[in-house]
């Protein structure tokens, strides 16, 4: 359950305040709610946020697509799964952290607050190098990238990849990633304009599938091979189409749905290529001991090599959290979208 906590006194400080959902709905469920953050248990830390990310999970959540995380008895929510500040408290037993260190962390929901408790594995130190605005914008998508390029399909060097959606937050991070490593790679965006912005963040090819067929498109420029890997995060306006961009024991890695659910998948269709499927999600990597840290260190060290530039082109105050998920949702942002406190 993810609620406002209370029962610690801010007097010394303004009143700290989230964005709640009062039930599955459109952005007009979202509403502020002052409260008073509970004292932090022994493992936990107390984190005064400055930015905080937006993500299409949270949308998801927000409308009712994936299970309302919340006992029927108190509807109300704080979405959001990332952000980034400084510690302001501790618990007994934190060993990792103390005040004032400037921190970033990853929980599912409960991020759209001023303040933040959370357990203390959950979060990770920011380098000097990093921006309280770039570690917002780059800890959840940043380390999706790893986790698909790693984790879920691991990158060999000579693979030929399909990136749908590759102007987001997620697909500028894996287009430069992916040009790091040496692949050959093909993306897929909805604007000209932001073909263009792919095609900056390191994409050799994009597609824009409101003018061409992309499975066409990716048939021709692979000599009617396909590819190795398809990265879709669309759903089900591509999906059947990813399926027909793969060549023979090709891997399709399935990690969102911003265009709906896709529901006609038939164990069969693998068989067309004898193909790979897999649905990954962040959080069930998380929990492994030593992911988290070692991951972030691998994120940002290419940051540091400028091996990627993040993408962060549109920051909201947090009170108008409605109108940016309005703005994500119709296809209006590029990049990271973020919230300032």
């Amino acid at each position: 359950m993810v609620v406002c906590r209370i029962m610690m006194n801010y007097s010394n400080f303004s009143m700290p305040y989230c964005i709640q959902a009062s039930k599955p709905g459109d952005s007009s469920v979202l509403i502020k709610k002052e409260f008073v953050l509970e004292i932090p248990k022994a493992n936990e830390i107390v984190i005064k946020n400055e930015r905080i990310g937006i993500n299409f999970i949270d949308i998801y959540i927000r409308k009712g697509i994936y299970p309302w995380p919340v006992e029927s008895n108190n509807m109300n929510l704080v979405l959001g799964s990332e952000g980034a500040g400084v510690i302001e408290k501790i618990g007994s037993e934190v060993t990792k952290f103390k005040i004032g260190d400037r921190v970033a962390f990853l929980k599912t929901n409960g991020a759209y607050t001023s303040h933040r408790t959370i357990e203390q594995e959950l979060v990770v130190h920011i380098p000097d190098f990093i921006s309280f605005d770039k570690a917002a914008a780059v800890m959840l998508k940043g380390l999706t990238v790893k986790y698909l390029l790693n984790d879920s399909y691991k990158i060999k060097g000579h693979e030929t990849v399909l990136f749908h959606a590759s102007a987001g937050g997620v697909g500028l991070i894996a287009g430069q990633w992916l040009k790091s490593l040496g692949i050959k790679t093909i993306g897929t965006a909805g604007t000209d304009e932001k073909c263009s912005l792919a095609k900056q963040h390191g994409y050799e090819h994009v597609i824009n599938y409101n003018k061409e067929d992309f499975q066409k498109v990716v048939m021709d420029l692979t000599n009617g091979e396909g590819v190795d890997v398809v990265f879709d995060s669309v759903g089900q306006t591509t999906m059947s189409g990813s399926f027909g961009c793969l060549k023979k024991h090709g891997t399709l890695i399935s990690f969102g749905q911003s265009s709906g659910v896709y529901t006609d998948l038939k164990i069969s269709d693998l068989q067309a290529g004898s193909f790979f499927l897999s649905r990954p999600t962040l959080f069930h990597f998380i929990p492994i001991p030593g992911w988290l840290d070692n991951a972030t260190a691998i994120l940002f060290k290419m940051i540091k090599e400028n091996k990627m530039d993040i993408q962060y082109n549109n920051t909201y105050d947090l009170e108008n959290l409605g109108q940016a998920h309005d703005e994500i949702e119709n296809r209006r942002t590029t990049g990271s979208v973020i919230l300032k406190v």
